[in-house]
């Protein structure tokens, strides 16, 4: 399909969406092509994060509002035009800021913008009608006429939409919350009803941003007086280099970009590296470093003494790593691409952060919950199994190796891991965390083995 002008931040927003469908990309380095790309001032490069974000989120519970409203299947409508009333919807569910015939008047002039002005009557009549079930009043606890929105709260519709969340839990797990069906069934069998509605809340509100001040250029508390000094909201997390940002704005806007004092990491996942513990001088093997978060870890916790050899398969993802180590100050991060084979050991520790489903990070990665299979855990489970032992037969004797997801899946953590010491004699396990979402950060695993 021929690419589309984007002179607004909803046009945009469209264009990412279609691009999105299309393409088996993540959300996030796809936005920020386009919006390096698109010129737009930061306020509306902010409003074009927050609807990509929010509809792909939001989107079954988005095409369930809209259902009432449409008198043929969602599916039969053009992608275009059916991303259009998603976006739209959003807009007028979940932006309280954003008046109602704003939301409607802008979503239906996109069908001008993109060439097909016929289609503007269609936009103006479903969301119009969209308005009638909207109202203003919040209610506590969900219902089969109530809209979750965030922290516990729900809107108040004007006639049922929802499944009975009593008789339908998964039914109303799946459209309220906004995940497949068979995750809903899935996680609602493990957490139970209680949990469910928390993590549903959790993952579907924006992802906090969290930065992990770089100790080798600065102290967090000196980061967070800096930020301080600025006028910007900041709290420092539990980790001792975490930082909690609660202002919204793009990265390399924020004070220190340049001059490398921070890098963008949750907070849990900066407990991967810290759980290596390496020490200055160390040799370290990263298996699956791109784009290098957790590498940069390992080199500040070195105070950038030693070595820590970068892996990765493809050439452009290991330039992630180069680059954000140059902005970060760190020499001691050689990259290798594993296609030319993997780099030979010794090696006094390795970390091997794996592939995998990502159901920790639902909120932080929109796309993935539905890219999701009932079986993509259980296909993981071999190529992480693979790269554990062979990121563990290059580790000294009395190496560390720490494998770790962002999955929150047992079958690719604990029932993994046990099934590989089963086989495996020459390691033990010393230490174990399972993260889960939203106490405080993202979800989660890593486990610390030693090499007999």
């Amino acid at each position: 399909m021929k690419r589309q002008p984007a002179p607004s931040a909803r046009s945009l927003a469209l264009t990412i969406l279609q691009e999105t469908g299309r393409q088996p990309k993540f959300v996030q380095r796809l936005t920020d092509e386009e919006l390096r790309l698109g010129d737009l001032p930061p306020a509306e490069a902010r409003l074009t994060t927050h609807l990509v974000y929010g509809v792909w989120r939001r989107r079954a519970t988005l095409d369930t509002l809209l259902r009432p409203c449409v008198q043929r299947p969602l599916r039969d409508i053009e992608p275009w035009l059916r991303d259009g009333l998603r976006l739209g919807a959003y807009q007028m569910v979940f932006l309280s800021r954003i008046p109602l015939h704003a939301a409607v008047h802008e979503t239906v002039e996109l069908a001008a913008q993109w060439g097909r002005p016929r289609a503007k009557r269609f936009l103006n009549a479903v969301l119009r009608r969209l308005t009638q079930i909207l109202t203003p009043q919040t209610v506590e606890g969900p219902a089969v006429d109530a809209v979750p929105l965030e922290e516990g709260v729900y809107r108040q519709l004007a006639e049922p939409v929802f499944p009975d969340p009593r008789s339908q839990p998964c039914d109303y797990l799946a459209a309220a919350m906004s995940w497949p069906g068979w995750l809903s069934e899935r996680w609602l069998k493990r957490y139970g009803w209680e949990e469910c509605l928390r993590l549903g809340f959790w993952f579907v509100q924006p992802a906090r941003l969290w930065l992990r001040a770089n100790r080798c250029r600065i102290s967090r508390n000196d980061l967070l007086a800096c930020y301080q000094q600025a006028g910007l909201a900041a709290q420092p997390g539990e980790y001792p280099e975490a930082v909690r940002l609660d202002d919204s704005r793009p990265i390399r806007d924020l004070p220190g970009y340049a001059e490398g004092w921070f890098t963008v990491q949750d907070e849990s996942a900066m407990r991967a590296a810290a759980a290596v513990a390496p020490q200055p001088g160390w040799r370290v093997l990263d298996l699956c470093a791109a784009p290098g978060g957790k590498t940069t870890h390992l080199a500040e916790l070195m105070n950038d003494v030693g070595q820590i050899v970068a892996c990765d398969t493809r050439a452009d993802r290991l330039r992630l790593v180069d680059e954000l180590a140059r902005r970060l100050g760190l020499t001691a991060i050689t990259t290798h691409d594993v296609s030319q084979g993997l780099p030979p050991g010794p090696f006094d520790a390795a970390l091997v952060d794996v592939p995998c489903t990502n159901t920790g990070v639902l909120g932080r990665r929109p796309e993935v919950r539905w890219r999701l299979r009932p079986d993509s855990a259980a296909r993981m489970i071999p190529l992480q199994t693979k790269l554990l032992l062979e990121a563990a037969e290059r580790v000294r004797p009395g190496g560390v190796v720490v494998y770790s997801t962002c999955s929150i899946e047992p079958e690719e953590n604990e029932t993994l891991i046990e099934a590989v010491l089963r086989q495996v004699r020459w390691l033990t396990r010393e230490d174990e965390v399972a993260a889960v979402p939203g106490r405080p950060a993202d979800g989660g695993y890593w486990v610390r083995l030693r090499r007999h």
